[in-house]
This record gives structure tokens, C-alpha cells and sequence, in this order.
């Protein structure tokens, strides 16, 4: 029974989610504050397989929350909840390694659905980290290489810092170089989501990726757009 952690400074958020991951065979702890939750995990972090962490707390916020944790190499699965809607918040949590978020008002069954996607990716990391490519498989497109075993990328020499996803993201389109990649076939292989969700956070993924390993992330040579279904990875033919 996986446990998970909820955090909400609204009673009737809490309750709401806590039912709903209590009847989908979750063990549920819940907290109000940010201080609390921060300092349950600092000191058990074992002991939670999740946490759904609220973007807006009093005292220390769900980003902060989510940034230390990340500092002291917490790597529990965090899902952030967030009232706003504005791309610079979800960039922000994406960057400080959460692993996924849910835009209020939600769906309970749609955030239990995505806990689950969330638990699953989670899991095969740990056990068996992309079992289609060796572990020492090193990966090259222009002046990109990426050691998979070493889970390091190197941009024109350079070593980059990649979150989880990010190096996942990337992962994937090197393995399907010219292939054209739509949203929904992102979410499901790298996300390890079944069913179409929103695609915004390929896009957030996306953009931070060309910011990484783009001359130019305006005029991307590697990761292109197809107006209309998603992205295609060139192998950085026509690089300069």
C-alpha cells in the first residue's frame, strides 16, 4: 500500500483528496503547513511514496518546500497543486524537481490517476531503468553525448545539470531520432501516462531543453516543432 502526503492549508482540499486516495488503496497522511510537511520528510522521507504538495501555503510555500528538499537529495515523488495557471509557476516547480502538477479546480480522479503514473515511473527507474537500452549505452546527435550510466550530458563539451525528466525527455528523442513525436506518445512513454492529459508540461520540458542544448532556442536545430502534433529530433544536421 503506497503511502502519500498530502498538503493543503484548505480543510476541505485535504479532506477531498485524502478520501479519494483512501478508497484507491492509499495510505494517507495530510498537513497544513509547508514548515510540517518539509520537516516530515526531511527527517522520514522513507516512509512516503508521494507527496501532493499545494503550490500556495502560508510561511514556507510548496516551491520552497519542493527546492529544499531537492537541495538535501529528497527524492520522493512530488505532484505540486496550483490555483495558478501561469507558465512561469509550472516552469519554476518543474525545475526544482516536481514531477508533475494539477492545475485547481482538478479532478480527484484525475490527480489519483496521475499518482499512479507518477508511482509507476518511479518504480521502473529504480528497478529497471530504460530496459530497451544497455546501462552503459552512450548516446551522440551533433554535439550532444549522453552517458546513460553516468546520467551525465554534455553540450559542445560542456556538462549540463538535467532534471530527472528533462534527462528522460532528451533520452527519448535521441532514441527516435527523425521520428515525428506527438504530445500524447511524450506523455505516455516518458510520463508514463495512458491517457491524454494536458500537454502543457511537454512543452515547459521541451522549452527548457532547447534553452540547454540550443545555439539558439529560437530557432532550434535539434528539437523542431511540427505544427500540429508535437516535435521531431534532428541529429543537429546543418549545425554550425
Amino acid at each position: 500500500m503506497p503511502t502519500v502526503l498530502i498538503v493543503d492549508d484548505e480543510e476541505s482540499i485535504r479532506e477531498l483528496v485524502q478520501y479519494n486516495f483512501s478508497r484507491s488503496g492509499f495510505d494517507v497522511q495530510v498537513v497544513g503547513d509547508g514548515k510540517t510537511a518539509y520537516e516530515q520528510l526531511r527527517a522520514n522521507a522513507d516512509k512516503f511514496d508521494l507527496v501532493v504538495l499545494d503550490l500556495m501555503l502560508p510561511g514556507m510555500d510548496g516551491m520552497e518546500v519542493c527546492r529544499r528538499l531537492r537541495q538535501e537529495n529528497v527524492d520522493v515523488p512530488i505532484i505540486l497543486l496550483t490555483a495558478r495557471d501561469e507558465e512561469v509557476d509550472l516552469v519554476l516547480g518543474l525545475e526544482l524537481g516536481a514531477d508533475d502538477y494539477v492545475t485547481k479546480p482538478f479532478s480527484p480522479r484525475e490527480l489519483v490517476a496521475r499518482a499512479r503514473a507518477v508511482l509507476r515511473r518511479s518504480e521502473s527507474v529504480e528497478t529497471e531503468s530504460k530496459p530497451t537500452v544497455p546501462s552503459n549505452k552512450v548516446l551522440r546527435a551533433g554535439d550532444i553525448v549522453m552517458d546513460i550510466s553516468r546520467h551525465e550530458v554534455h553540450v559542445s563539451g560542456e556538462l549540463m545539470e538535467f532534471t530527472p525528466k528533462e534527462f528522460d525527455l532528451l533520452q527519448y528523442f535521441m532514441e527516435n531520432p527523425e521520428h515525428v513525436l506527438s504530445r500524447d506518445q511524450l506523455l505516455d512513454r516518458v510520463w508514463g501516462y495512458s491517457s491524454a492529459t494536458d500537454t502543457r508540461i511537454v512543452d515547459v520540458h521541451v522549452s527548457h531543453l532547447r534553452e540547454k542544448i540550443e545555439q539558439n532556442s529560437k530557432n532550434p536545430l535539434y528539437i523542431r516543432t511540427v505544427r500540429g502534433i508535437g516535435y521531431k529530433f534532428s541529429e543537429g544536421v546543418g549545425q554550425p
